[in-house]
């Protein structure tokens, strides 16, 4: 089944592209508010009021993350230039909820690299009447925008190996890049959806 708005893009990133930039984020102080590690670059997302705000400004992308947003904007994956990444590290055993990123914060369109580890995340709709299971593979792009985006949650269960395809593909660590931009002064007076 397709899914209006999605793009999954298998390769986006060869092996020594994700072996740079595992590299470089390794090297990075990792924040261990949550369950999983995670780093904020661009922008912080304040997790307990599920916003961001000009006081949650970090600075610009640094070099690296700057790259590879360019590119992803000059591929025509993201409509318009990326200012905001948070890097999530799952190690075997550890997902996140099924969720729709902040529709008040960010644009239409958010953009996920996965490096290390495949693992599977659940879409479902919103009333949960359907569930589609999408592989995630080092090295490649998951693009969400219009229904996918809005209308579909995503989330990555809990668990140490995924079934795929008949298979079972044990997990080991995955780092995610996943890059928006933010919306500061979303159209509440006409019920326009942020950055439509």
């Amino acid at each position: 089944m397709s899914i209006p708005g999605l793009t999954l893009a298998p390769g986006y990133l060869d092996d020594a592209g994700q072996a740079a930039l595992l590299g470089v984020v390794d090297g990075l102080p990792w924040s261990a508010e949550l369950r999983r590690r995670v780093q904020h670059y661009g922008f912080r997302y304040d997790y307990k009021r599920k916003s961001v705000d000009p006081d949650l400004y970090l600075g610009p992308l640094p070099a690296w993350a700057a790259k590879l947003a360019a590119r992803l904007h000059a591929d025509g994956h993201a409509p318009r230039p990326l200012d905001q990444l948070i890097v999530n590290e799952y190690l075997p055993g550890q997902g996140i909820a099924s969720h729709v990123d902040c529709v008040s914060c960010f644009a239409d369109t958010v953009l996920s690299v996965s490096l290390g580890s495949s693992c599977v995340m659940d879409l479902s709709r919103r009333d949960r009447s359907e569930k589609v299971p999408l592989l995630l593979e080092p090295g490649g792009l998951l693009v969400l925008s219009g229904e996918s985006r809005y209308d579909w949650l995503h989330g990555i269960p809990a668990r140490k190996s995924d079934r795929h395809d008949g298979r079972v593909l044990t997990r080991g660590r995955r780092v995610s890049l996943t890059f928006r931009t933010v919306v500061l002064q979303p159209d509440v007076l006409t019920g326009r959806r942020p950055g439509g």
